[in-house]
């Protein structure tokens, strides 16, 4: 420990990947969180040069509050585990699993839970025809936030050209209509359910610009569907391996009943501003911002 009362904690932001933003505020508003409940506190913008800053501030704790590739992959918690440093969230296989959207599906599968067809293709196959019928999404392999999501309409002549940004290997995922519900786990407890209300598709915008999503939690929502995005958030959480906090995202076509409610993913590094669905969650079952990330540090550990 460090020589004060509470551990010293440095807290990862920022990044090179698409949601470096985000990291940045998450960051910032965890960093004082954590100095609100007493910790020493450092807040570390990740580079290239994040080895040499991790030994050079040395840590007793790493809170990772970054998202995205690099930082949420595995990537990030393997250079950790290698120099011995306690960090909060999911370990290396769950957070590459859960960033890999096929490879967590096939988990998914094994477990039970209800997900989207979908499949891999290139980029440039997915440009040339239509994969799965109409409607249907192409988004990446391994981005969160819906980063580069494009949803190819009922009645649409032909593909999108994709940007250059994104990726050589896409995923081609049938579209799921309904509504937008997300569960958050919060070690070996699921704490409630949230349905997000927007006016369109819950992208980037509506999920981090200022009025661009409604959160109603707990969701006004049957029992039966209620309890079971608690009990497939779980079982989602365990099927990956997941350490610390994840939420999971669910689309649920009321028609359909039960049969209408499926997983979409899980995110290991969920957003962490107070207003962010996770720390929201938490709030409405009794668990205060700060309380929430003292939670993550002592819960911190290697070998996770």
């Amino acid at each position: 420990m460090s020589s004060g009362t509470h551990p010293k904690v440095v807290v990862l932001m920022g990044g090179p990947s698409a949601e470096r933003e985000v990291s940045l505020s998450s960051g910032r508003e965890c960093a004082a969180a954590l100095r609100q409940a007493g910790y020493e506190v450092v807040e570390v913008d990740a580079g290239p040069d994040l080895p040499s800053q991790l030994q050079s501030h040395a840590p007793d704790v790493v809170f990772n509050a970054l998202h995205g590739r690099r930082g949420e992959d595995g990537c990030v918690q393997g250079l950790l585990e290698w120099l011995r440093i306690p960090y909060t969230h999911s370990g290396v296989l769950a957070s590459a699993l859960a960033m890999d959207k096929e490879a967590s599906k096939a988990a998914f599968r094994a477990a039970g839970l209800p997900v989207a067809e979908s499949r891999l293709a290139s980029k440039a196959e997915a440009m040339a025809t239509h994969l799965l019928p109409l409607p249907y999404v192409i988004k990446p392999n391994n981005e969160g936030s819906s980063v580069g999501v494009y949803i190819v309409a009922e009645g649409a002549n032909a593909p999108p050209q994709l940007s250059d940004d994104m990726p050589e290997t896409v995923m081609v995922e049938s579209y799921l209509p309904g509504r937008e519900l997300t569960t958050t786990v919060m070690g070996d407890r699921a704490l409630t359910v949230t349905d997000i209300v927007t006016s369109g598709w819950y992208d980037y915008d509506a999920k981090y610009k200022t009025g661009g999503s409604h959160h109603v939690v707990p969701a006004d929502i049957p029992a039966e569907i209620f309890e079971a995005c608690l009990d497939y958030a779980l079982r989602a959480h365990r099927a990956l391996g997941c350490r610390g906090l994840s939420r999971t995202d669910f689309r649920w076509d009321e028609a359909r009943g039960l049969d209408g409610l499926v997983l979409l993913e899980t995110n290991t590094q969920p957003g962490m501003t107070p207003t962010s669905l996770a720390p929201e969650q938490a709030a409405r079952t009794g668990i205060s911002f700060p309380d929430l990330c003292r939670w993550l540090v002592e819960d911190a550990s290697c070998d996770r």
